[in-house]
């Protein structure tokens, strides 16, 4: 299908601004083109990624503009694109609200091309570890299915494809449900909430409001899988409840035992993930295919091979009695919780990067039961030293010398975690990158070590 051919397209020849040369906004880009749109596509930057980007999308048919040309652009355009990263109160953004120019996100534009259902899924923490085990479970039922949205690869890119998919499973981010209208999950999964940009929300309010709206439109011929006892508005979805906690949830853990309704699905022992947060998103992807008719042991097949993503509990190397684990995806206090109490024994902990706005005293009573050296790096380090007194913690200038000073201190039987708690875009390009810098430091640390011990 081409934009001569596509049936019904709102969209052709509208005049289109795409806001911002990211994945997400390339992908608006193109789908725009192939229904017709003419299409202006518009980056605050000009580094050589975006310079890139734009002479690619321009030998595809796009106008673009770039750096301070794109901030004062001041064509009228029908209606604008924004890309999920990019906060509407930048210069970029406000050129366009101030001409009152209609404003969707990459996320509903897809939707509105979209012919088949779609499972949302949204939450603090766990989203992608959920939306892929969502995915393979659905997959092995069956059903032709494919993960996008956050996670990703984004929807845009998958509906421009024109495959037949059943359905899509969409991991959906505060950012992204900013801009929805009319986006409407046949099942919507809320993971769980805990503070967590508030460097881009004014307070925990106007983020919870943010991620509220995955339910928005949803009728009562939807389902909203929930944990038991969240307090959440009134649903006019069919629920699903899962926890870990409660045996009164539809999906509940026994030991390691997942059962719906009493009867067994999985023991979470035959995988090879850990941990209660895991549990809530295996029951969480459960819930899941139940609501689309799935048979529960059909899915638990799917995962007893599956291996979680990495940078999240991810342990990378166990020598000299030592363990190091990768927790790099660890961008909020819930999620280093979590991983804090995944660890017996003696724990160093290296925390700290890019202040989003909030502090780290909550977290204080924990990490004085459980952790025995805290080092501290990034833009946050003193913050968060001061957040902990009257624990002693070190602060250092790079994460070398945070793993260099952990290997230091580590003993036959520690565990060396890094569960940052933040973000990483003070010092790294985003948390994968922070991941590999630590796994990189860890190797060149153990294989310095191995190498002195040899005789």
């Amino acid at each position: 299908m081409d934009a001569m051919t596509a049936p019904n397209s709102p969209y052709r020849g509208k005049r289109v601004v795409v806001l911002g040369l990211g994945r997400s906004g390339v992908a608006a880009a193109r789908l725009l083109l192939r229904y017709g749109a003419s299409v202006t596509v518009c980056d605050s930057g000009e580094s050589a990624a975006v310079l890139e980007r734009a002479a690619l999308l321009r030998g595809e048919g796009c106008h673009s503009l770039t750096g301070s040309a794109a901030e004062q652009d001041a064509t009228h355009y029908d209606l604008a694109v924004l890309s999920p990263g990019i906060e509407e109160t930048t210069a970029l953004v406000m050129n366009v609200t101030g001409k009152e120019i209609p404003l969707i996100g990459e996320l509903e534009l897809a939707f509105g091309f979209c012919n088949c259902p779609v499972v949302a899924i949204t939450g603090s923490n766990g989203k992608t570890t959920t939306t892929e085990l969502t995915t393979r479970m659905l997959q092995r039922a069956g059903r032709n299915t494919a993960s996008c949205g956050n996670i990703g690869t984004p929807m845009s890119e998958l509906v421009a494809e024109g495959e037949a998919w059943d359905l899509l499973v969409v991991e959906v981010s505060s950012f992204q449900l900013e801009n929805i209208r009319t986006f409407r999950p046949k099942v919507a999964l809320w993971l769980n909430l805990s503070p967590n940009h508030l460097d881009r929300y004014p307070s925990m309010k106007e983020y919870r409001e943010a991620k509220l709206r995955i339910f928005e439109n949803q009728t009562e011929d939807d389902v909203a899988v929930i944990p038991f006892g969240e307090s959440l508005p009134e649903l006019a979805a069919r629920k699903i409840t899962f926890s870990t906690q409660s045996p009164d949830a539809d999906l509940t853990l026994e030991g390691t035992v997942i059962s719906y309704h009493g009867s067994t699905i999985l023991d979470l022992a035959e995988t090879k993930l850990r941990g209660m947060h895991n549990a809530a998103n295996l029951m969480a992807a459960f819930g899941c295919g139940i609501a689309l008719g799935v048979e529960p042991r059909r899915m638990a097949e799917a995962v007893t091979d599956y291996t979680p993503p990495a940078h999240r509990c991810e342990l990378i190397d166990e020598s000299d009695g030592i363990r190091w684990i990768n927790d790099s995806k660890a961008t909020n206090l819930d999620a280093m919780e979590q991983a804090i109490r995944s660890v017996s024994g003696r724990l160093i902990l290296i925390a700290g990067g890019k202040d989003k706005g909030f502090g780290f005293a909550s977290i204080a009573p924990l990490v004085n039961e459980r952790v025995s050296l805290a080092i501290l790096i990034g833009e946050m380090r003193h913050r968060i030293a001061h957040d902990w007194e009257p624990m002693t913690v070190s602060t250092v200038d790079s994460l070398e010398e945070a793993v260099a000073l952990a290997a230091e201190k580590s003993t036959p039987g520690s565990t060396v975690l890094f569960s940052p708690g933040t973000s990483s875009f003070d010092m790294f390009r985003d948390y994968i990158d922070r991941g590999e810098t630590f796994k990189r430091s860890v190797k060149a640390i153990t294989e310095a070590l191995l190498t002195t011990s040899t005789p």
